[in-house]
């Protein structure tokens, strides 16, 4: 991955050097074509994902209603975080609009960088909390609880 990719993304502003080394290796680059699925709601929450290119929209399916599209992310945005606060399975899903690069992580990778790495890890934790309030303008610190708790008290993971 590029030295600099992950420091272009709003999430990252204000990390040292040595903390972008601790993370860098935990985003591996992926590439999918218009059409493809990254998740759908109720499956498993294992990656969270960082757009570097293309869009990605958010679609919910309540239980009696038709797919709705509740949004779309766009570069510099990111998608897939209940595999960071440690719920089981995705509350919507996302599909690529678009030729779309983004930057995957395991929500259990960034789990262990909490425990191992604790400055870096709550560094992250309050970072995210302030994208996800700002993108869903909700209250700071209850998003900034429901982050940290769904780190340090473990993300269920599904492993292959």
């Amino acid at each position: 991955m590029s030295k600099d990719l992950l420091e272009q993304f709003p999430l990252f502003e204000g990390f040292s050097e040595e903390q972008i080394k601790l993370l860098r290796p935990l985003f591996v680059p992926s590439e999918c074509h218009a059409g493809t699925v990254l998740f759908d709601q109720g499956e498993p929450a294992i990656y969270f994902y960082l757009m570097v290119s293309g869009e990605v929209a958010i679609h919910y399916k309540p239980e009696d209603d038709q797919d709705i599209v509740i949004t779309r992310i766009k570069p510099g945005g990111m998608v897939g975080w209940s595999a960071v606060i440690g719920r089981r399975s995705y509350t919507s899903a996302a599909i690529c609009t678009e030729y779309t690069e983004l930057l995957r992580v395991r929500g259990s990778d960034l789990q262990t960088l909490c425990v191992n790495h604790p400055e870096t890890g709550n560094k992250f934790v309050d970072r995210m909390a302030d994208v996800v309030a700002h993108r869903l303008e909700s209250n700071h610190p209850q998003l900034l609880q429901l982050l940290e708790n769904g780190l340090r008290n473990g993300v269920h993971m599904e492993t292959k």
